[in-house]
């Protein structure tokens, strides 16, 4: 009996098999990644052998290529072309992979804009661009891509303001910008995301100040790091701030902000590095964050705090790399 039905179970998975194994790939994937393929240096195309980036007969799939069977048809989910010094604009192709949950293009020498077109890949969880020569503007389209998870476009050349339309994402979780040529305000619309967790606009152009950016009631509930560093914010640390009671990392470092620390801020329950370094405030830290059971940093040098307010921890650089965020 057990060899009966294991019988079945057999007869009933080799039609799946069959799909898998004699499925076509969508013929308009084939078409965009041999265009990508023909733009591409030799360090990527020699891997990639065959017109099947799904993989043909004996052939495997391309490196860094991933495929899914779709009804009838196998099409492209993923791709992963990192580090292999792609020179020249966005590859528009990429554009056509309707299916596309992963683009990670991280690491190579991509210069010009993102062009419009990106805002097609309805299904893209994951876009990661950092780490090349991209500039222009942050196209708006990108707000289109209601099922993204997690944008990396931080160390790039990318300029004129954030989009407010990043705010559209509903699914957002991590939000790297830092290290580019961005100007103006951080969208306060960007505080409805309910499941916004990291957010990096540090080592822009950004002015304004943390009172207009919080100030949406129930903002960044979800939020754990914020990162406002290296900047040109004003004003000073509004008591408002620790309504976010989910916040670790706070790094407000070289900015212009000013007036006191309030004692609000000892409130944050998880707060765990602050950085307020090389700014413009007074006055005195409150004996609260002293007693604060999870501090374990807090940087106060380059202020005009009064003599006695002394520093918190070992002083070491705070080094996270984007690499822990990826999913």
């Amino acid at each position: 009996m057990a060899h009966f039905s294991r019988g079945i179970s057999l007869i009933l998975l080799l039609p799946l098999f069959l799909n898998v194994a004699f499925s076509k790939t969508l013929k308009r994937d084939v078409k965009a990644l041999n265009e990508i393929k023909s733009s591409l240096g030799w360090r990527v195309v020699y891997s990639w052998v065959g017109d099947d980036p799904c993989g043909d007969g004996d052939l495997p799939p391309w490196s860094g290529v991933k495929c899914s069977v779709q009804g009838d048809y196998r099409v492209v989910i993923e791709l992963e072309v990192y580090a292999v010094s792609i020179v020249g604009p966005f590859p528009i192709a990429v554009t056509n992979l309707l299916d596309l949950t992963r683009l990670d293009l991280h690491n190579n020498k991509l210069t010009g804009p993102i062009p419009p077109q990106i805002g097609r890949l309805k299904r893209l969880k994951v876009l990661n661009l950092r780490w090349n020569k991209l500039q222009d503007v942050i196209p708006p389209e990108i707000g289109e891509l209601k099922s993204l998870t997690h944008l990396y476009l931080s160390f790039n050349n990318f300029k004129g303001e954030i989009p407010k339309e990043l705010a559209n994402l509903p699914a957002l979780r991590y939000l790297h910008l830092h290290v580019n040529r961005l100007t103006g305000r951080v969208p306060a619309e960007l505080g409805t995301l309910q499941n916004l967790r990291h957010l990096d606009v540090g080592n822009n152009h950004l002015v304004g100040t943390i009172r207009e950016l919080i100030r949406i009631e129930g903002c960044f509930p979800s939020l754990r790091n914020l990162y406002l560093n290296n900047n040109y914010l004003s004003g000073g640390i509004p008591s408002q701030l620790a309504n976010l009671t989910n916040l670790e990392i706070l790094h407000l470092s070289s900015n212009k902000m000013t007036g006191i620390v309030p004692f609000a801020l000892a409130r944050l329950p998880r707060l765990t590095y602050l950085y307020l370094d090389h700014n413009q405030f007074t006055g005195r830290i409150p004996d609260a964050f002293y007693r604060h059971p999870f501090l374990k940093e807090m940087y106060i040098e380059g202020n005009a705090f009064r003599s006695g307010v002394n520093p918190i921890g070992l002083h070491k650089v705070l080094d996270v790399s984007d690499t822990e965020f990826l999913v």
